[in-house]
C-alpha cells in the first residue's frame, strides 16, 4: 500500500488540536510529533489512534507532552 507524508509545523500550544484534527480524518496510518531539533517524540501507529479506549490516555499524553515543547513538527503518513 502507497502512503505519502506531509509536514506540520505547529506551537505547543497548537499540537493537541492539530493531533486530533488528523486523526478525525480518518485516511492517516501514522503521526510522528518531532521536537524542534527533530528528534522523534513520539510515534503513533494508526491502528493504536483507532481503538477508542486508548485514544483518552494518548491524547493525554501529547498534551502533557505538547505543554514541554514551544515549537514542533508533525509527521503524518497517509494511505493513498
Amino acid at each position: 500500500m502507497k502512503s505519502t507524508k506531509e509536514e506540520f509545523r505547529v506551537n505547543g500550544d497548537q499540537v493537541l488540536a492539530k493531533i486530533k484534527e488528523l486523526i478525525k480524518e480518518g485516511n492517516i496510518r501514522r503521526i510522528i510529533l518531532k521536537n524542534e531539533k527533530d528528534k522523534v517524540l513520539m510515534e503513533i501507529p494508526v491502528t493504536f489512534a483507532v481503538v477508542g479506549a486508548v485514544l483518552a490516555p494518548l491524547l493525554a499524553a501529547v498534551g502533557a507532552m505538547a505543554a514541554l515543547l514551544t515549537k514542533c513538527t508533525i509527521v503524518v503518513e497517509r494511505k493513498e
